[in-house]
């Protein structure tokens, strides 16, 4: 190990000790694409918990709701997007709302937030993608996400979250952060595909055919998104009721957003597939349940938004791919383009199809 790696295994022992689990077994998950890690927790007696480590330092700072949009760029791409550079305070403040209207979030049982640590409740292994994949119905798991988000779409949304941490300002998802996600395509994928090339009036066109997709989305953003809603981080809970069977974790970038983000997050997943059937039947399902006045605007927002989230997906996974040497994310990019194609289809998104007929050739979006 680093003296720096002996320096933080001594602050996670320390903090265990002060928690009452020193003694306890540990053993680590997987990481993934993020800065966080986890490892679960076996104390002498009692359920297994797990420890969050998160380092504050290693991100760029989160944005100040003050910030400008040049402010924002110059700090960096966490401040840029309004993520919340992994603030453990973040996860507890957004823990304790999703709670407090009746949604299952992990509970804290010890926390030091200036040292990015924190001791969790631990929801077990039945991931929805693990749980589908051994056999379960997917239908019954769905639709119980649906209605956990028409449960927290009925919630009021507060501008600051109150957590055992202190306030954390629950910010809005707005034109910056749009287009910002957008602009990873063209920042990144040329990286990915030198045969692409970019130039700056194609740029130019390219935030031109986005523009009434940012600016609707922005303009719609009246409640919490947990914004990285999928079948990887929903964890199956039957032995509660209701909404709170649907087990949610990394939420910490939760921002306000349309109400249409997570549902288009959770139906055109870059991990697994959503059958259109099912997905029809999920969107009829939030429509039975939440307080939607306007179908068709609201649709033509899910699909606008569900094509900008995916070029700020294939972004993502080219920047994963070509600068951080992640080769494994390649393989979830041909599910991405495949819904990025179908979107394309829809009258609505006509400029943004015509782009990329004119800049993307067919054989790159598969």
């Amino acid at each position: 190990m680093t003296e720096t790696t002996l320096d933080r295994e001594a602050e996670r022992l320390a903090f265990l000790e002060a928690a009452g689990l020193g003694h306890a077994r540990r053993a680590p998950l997987p990481g993934d694409a993020s800065t966080r890690r986890y490892e679960r927790l076996f104390p002498d007696d009692g359920p297994s918990l797990m420890l969050m480590d998160q380092v504050a330092a290693a991100e760029s700072p989160p944005a100040d709701p003050s910030w400008s949009p040049e402010r924002r760029h110059a700090e960096g791409w966490n401040a840029v997007a309004r993520l919340s550079a992994g603030r453990i305070e973040a996860f507890a403040a957004v823990a304790d709302h999703l709670r407090a209207v009746g949604l299952s979030a992990p509970a804290m049982t010890a926390l030091d937030a200036p040292a990015g640590l924190a001791v969790l409740e631990d929801f077990g292994d039945r991931v929805f993608a693990d749980v589908i994949a051994a056999g379960q119905d997917e239908t019954p798991l769905y639709l119980a996400a649906v209605e956990a988000l028409a449960r927290l779409h009925a919630a009021a949304t507060p501008d600051v979250l109150q957590g055992p941490a202190g306030d954390w300002p629950l910010q809005t998802y707005d034109e910056t952060a749009l287009q910002g996600g957008a602009d990873l395509f063209v920042d990144w994928l040329p990286r990915l595909r030198p045969d692409l090339r970019f130039d700056a009036a194609a740029i130019a066109a390219w935030r031109e055919a986005w523009a009434p997709v940012v600016t609707e989305g922005a303009a719609g953003a009246s409640v919490m998104a947990h914004r990285d809603y999928h079948a990887e981080n929903l964890i199956w809970l039957p032995e509660r009721e209701g909404p709170a069977r649907v087990g949610m974790i990394d939420f910490q970038d939760a921002v306000r957003a349309h109400p249409s983000w997570d549902l288009h997050s959770l139906l055109q997943d870059a991990r697994r597939d959503v059958s259109p059937a099912l997905e029809a039947e999920a969107l009829d399902r939030y429509f039975a349940v939440a307080d939607v006045t306007d179908r068709e605007a609201f649709l033509r927002s899910y699909v606008g938004l569900a094509a900008l989230n995916e070029v700020r997906i294939l972004g993502v996974f080219a920047r994963l791919i070509s600068r951080d040497g992640k080769p494994r994310y390649a393989q979830f990019m041909p599910r991405m383009w495949a819904h990025l194609n179908r979107n394309l289809a829809r009258p609505e998104l006509e400029g943004v199809a015509r782009w990329f007929d004119a800049h993307v050739p067919p054989e790159v979006r598969q």
